[in-house]
């Protein structure tokens, strides 16, 4: 048995080294475009069985030319497959009993063995018998099978039969090979596409290279006009019909009309306003390309539309653009699934409770179990199986994109869930995993945040249901580790002015080194560079030795080693040598080094990642500018976009594009009056920004205070019980639609590390009308601006201000002694918070004083905001 394992080979010691050998029983099947291809691995096989004196037997049944190369022979068994299969296999068996064990088999191509027994049925019947046979002797079998030639159900059963199954495909004359099953085998790299190239394989890392690749072939089993028969595939054949004629001069435009009407609405929207925009960019044969990715049936949901909304604009706006985006491969699991889901695992009633308010909120926690234990059909599972064999090993996110979501409106901004799939492991661990990912996803759907949500803006009575994206990760692996080199949002009105010199027309950036994570959602522990496209390199820094600062030391990345999300320091990724273009992202401290060389330290990091170089000699701050202003003008309405982008070859870089939304901004302008000189012992805070929102001159009813040197040495479980006081005051006086707030706290409102601030969630605080922060708690706190995170587009949509205040700045200032020695009203709003009555304070100046009142004047144009008491 060790002698036939070692002599077993593909001929190609590379490509041995890609399914790490060929081993007894192999049955290895090619799925190809063409016979020639086939060929390029049928002869170094046979060549290498025969030098090495093995049995080569090649059944030749099929109408296309010889398979052996010259110089080789081998036995040759004339087949008659029109004579019936049962005399076809019998004779095949013969042949297997007569050679015994450890011989190597080559089969003309299984495809044409249709054409005489006129059924797919019939061949998937022969390889269930044919296979296991061989596989029972110990061979080693090459078969072929031409690329959508067959049924689903043929190819699932040959895919679930055989020991290896290996992909080949053709892009600008060079070939690519991406194994999907190699049974009981596994490496890091092996179900990657491979380039085949100077008798290498190497495996393809790039997902813009990968995605444009495999954009073009089709994939019949998502096709559901192939693999159904009921109304929703009839709807897509016949669209397809119509697509054809089309192609054709043929005029049908009615009947073109009424199917395009029709799928509009069946799959993409019903929503008026979405609809409106949708039918003006979308045609034909946009619909059908959705269909071909679709798992199941439904609508796509919103974050979706607006992702192929947002491209379709684009590659009508000008074909430049196909230069600059990457291309998207995505896939989408249509609402009905989740629908489904829900259904038939009990988790239906509990939705049905949450069209009232009353009720909303009750077995929340045993409704997300169950849909985290729940289970799919099996031809659903099955879908998920193939999308998983088309992405390989590359990283891929599944993402929410409910019904309701990235509306006019409604952005849900981070109320649901998005998971990330390492997509790493063998087939069993990597379908696990990602039927995880969807399950998680649709669980949050039950989450408080998002009922909540959904209850502040009377949706609890809209259908909700939920649809998913499934985008490949965009970047490239570096060694045990993948991600982009940049990421982050961008916002076609910038509400965050930090300079009279900045355009809020040109839209604004938030850029991160790696996964996008840190720019959408309040890490807390780091910076991100903003970017105001009118003047991209300008930053809200004083000078270098600030702005070095406030530079990111932290990146996100998949570790695929580990199979997880990570967060690294990048500074040791630079140690490591990880391959990063830092001439773009970075540029060196000069004086740091210059420093160091004098005191005789050694290896010290002086790269600060600023982006700078990315900014000024490339024209991506002109892209992204363009991109938004094409975006908004579409909409008639600012947007907000997620993206990232990958260089290479210099300064060569693309853009993708992952996600586009209506973005709630309030773009009027308020003029504030300058307030004037405030006496110190009146004054209870100062700050010169960063401020978000809209100027205001207004009278605050009630301050609630988180004192920071109290708060500040609670434990991290009473730290959430500091919050859910905090949202009980909040929500007292939910009726009172006049009463202004404002809340004042140490570290970073809505944290989920309640070590850098208040855990309060989004939902606790909603009638808030000011929010402060404080860059005060401990010496490790990192403030950074909200701008562009989910938090942020909460604020943005309830036109909430932010303020954030930096005590230990010259012009920034908090009158800690007013706040902590003013009459607390805690416990007369909240009686049974008396344990908390030194780390929150409430503060209702009006009520205890006839005379004088809170003042707050902020004019955002001009970064200065000012707190006081005053005389009514």
């Amino acid at each position: 048995m060790s002698k036939i394992f070692t002599l077993m080979s593909t001929g190609l010691p590379e490509l041995d080294k890609v399914i790490q050998g060929v081993q007894p029983g192999d049955n290895i099947v090619w799925q190809l475009d063409s016979i020639e291809d086939y060929k390029l691995f049928v002869h170094p096989f046979c060549r290498d069985a025969y030098d090495k004196k093995n049995k080569l037997i090649y059944f030749r049944f099929a109408q296309h030319e010889s398979l052996l190369p010259e110089g080789v022979q081998a036995q040759v068994y004339e087949l008659h497959p029109e004579d019936g299969f049962e005399t076809f296999i019998a004779e095949i068996f013969k042949v297997i009993e007569k050679n015994g064990l450890g011989a190597f088999y080559v089969f003309d191509c299984l495809s044409e063995l249709t054409v005489d027994w006129y059924s797919d049925r019939m061949l998937a019947n022969f390889f269930m018998l044919a296979c296991p046979y061989l596989y029972d002797y110990d061979t080693a079998t090459y078969f072929a099978l031409l690329r959508n030639h067959h049924t689903t159900q043929t190819v699932n059963v040959i895919h679930n039969t055989a020991q290896v199954i290996i992909d080949v495909y053709r892009n600008k004359k060079s070939l690519y090979l991406q194994p999907i099953k190699v049974y009981k085998r596994h490496s890091h790299t092996m179900y990657m596409l491979h380039h085949w190239k100077d008798g290498k394989f190497h495996p393809e890392t790039r997902s813009a290279v990968i995605s444009e690749i495999l954009e073009e072939i089709y994939h019949p089993w998502l096709d559901i006009s192939i693999s159904r028969q009921d109304m929703w595939p009839r709807i897509f054949a016949k669209a397809r019909e119509l697509q054809q004629e089309l192609a054709k001069n043929r005029k049908n435009s009615r009947e073109e009309e009424k199917h395009y009407n029709r799928l509009i609405r069946m799959v993409v929207t019903r929503d008026e306003p979405v609809l409106k925009l949708a039918e003006k960019y979308f045609d034909l044969e946009d619909l059908i390309d959705i269909g071909k990715h679709m798992v199941g049936t439904g609508l796509i949901g919103g974050k979706t539309v607006g992702m192929l909304l947002a491209r379709a604009i684009l590659k009508k706006s000008s074909l430049e653009w196909r230069d600059v985006l990457e291309p998207h491969d995505s896939f989408f699991i249509g609402s009905d699934v989740f629908y489904t889901y829900v259904v038939q695992n009990g988790c239906w009633w509990f939705r049905w409770k949450q069209r009232y308010s009353d009720t909303v909120l009750e077995e929340t926690e045993e409704a997300r179990k169950r849909m985290l234990d729940g289970k799919f059909p099996q031809d659903i599972e099955d879908q998920f199986k193939e999308i998983l064999n088309y992405f390989g090993q590359s990283p891929i996110i599944v993402r929410s994109s409910s019904l309701l979501e990235d509306a006019y409106g409604n952005a849900f901004s981070g109320k649901y869930e998005s998971v990330f799939c390492a997509n790493q492991g063998t087939p069993e661990d990597r379908l696990k995993d990602f039927t995880n990912a969807v399950k998680t996803v649709y669980a949050s759907t039950m989450s408080r945040d998002a009922l909540t949500y959904r209850l502040q803006r009377g949706l609890l009575d809209r259908d909700e249901q939920m649809a998913l994206l499934v985008q490949r990760v965009s970047g490239s692996i570096c060694g045990n580790l993948f991600f982009p080199h940049v990421a982050g949002v961008g916002f076609s009105y910038n509400p965050y002015v930090w300079s009279k010199a900045i355009d809020p027309k040109a839209g604004v950036l938030r850029l991160v080194l790696g996964l996008g994570t840190r720019a959408v959602d309040r890490s807390g522990d780091d910076y991100t560079r903003i970017v105001a496209l009118n003047d991209p390199v300008k930053k809200p820094a004083a000078d270098f030795e600030e702005a070095r600062k406030y530079t990111q030391k932290k990146m996100d990345l998949l570790d695929l080693a580990s199979n997880k999300h990570v967060t690294r320091n990048i500074s040791e990724l630079v140690k490591e040598n990880i391959e990063l273009p830092l001439e773009m992202l970075a540029e060196r401290d000069l004086s740091m080094e210059e420093r160091a060389k004098e005191a005789g330290l050694h290896d010290v990091f002086s790269w600060v990642f600023n982006f700078d170089n990315f900014l000024s000699k490339t024209d991506f701050p002109k892209d992204m500018n363009r991109m938004l202003s094409t975006l908004n003008d579409a909409y008639d309405y600012p947007v907000d976009i997620e993206f990232t982008a990958n260089i290479f070859d210099g300064n060569k870089y693309k853009v993708n594009l992952l996600q586009c939304r209506p973005f709630q901004v309030k773009k009027e302008v308020r003029i504030v009056k300058d307030p004037g000189k405030i006496p110190q012992k009146d004054m209870i805070l100062k700050t010169s920004g960063p401020i978000i929102g809209s100027s205001i001159q207004t009278i605050i009813d009630r301050i609630i205070y988180v004192v920071p040197s109290v708060y500040g040495k609670l434990p991290e479980n009473e730290r959430y019980q500091v919050a859910n006081v905090i949202g009980k005051v909040t929500n007292l006086e939910k009726k009172d639609k006049k009463k202004i707030i404002m809340l004042i706290g140490p570290g970073r409102w809505g944290t989920t590390t309640p070590s850098l601030g208040v855990p309060v969630q989004f939902g606790d605080i909603n009638n808030v009308s000011v929010l402060c922060e404080m860059a005060e708690m401990h010496e490790g706190l990192v403030p950074d601006v909200s701008l562009g995170t989910h938090f942020f587009n909460d604020l943005v949509e309830l036109d909430m201000l932010y303020l954030a205040v930096y005590p230990q700045r010259e012009d920034n200032f908090i009158n800690k002694a007013f706040l902590e020695n003013a009459n607390n009203r805690l416990l007369n709003l909240v009686p049974e918070a008396g344990k908390w009555k030194d780390a929150v304070r409430v503060i209702d100046l009006a009520g205890a004083n006839k005379e004088q009142v809170i003042y707050l004047n902020v004019n955002s144009t001009e970064q200065k905001g000012v707190c006081y008491i005053g005389a009514k």
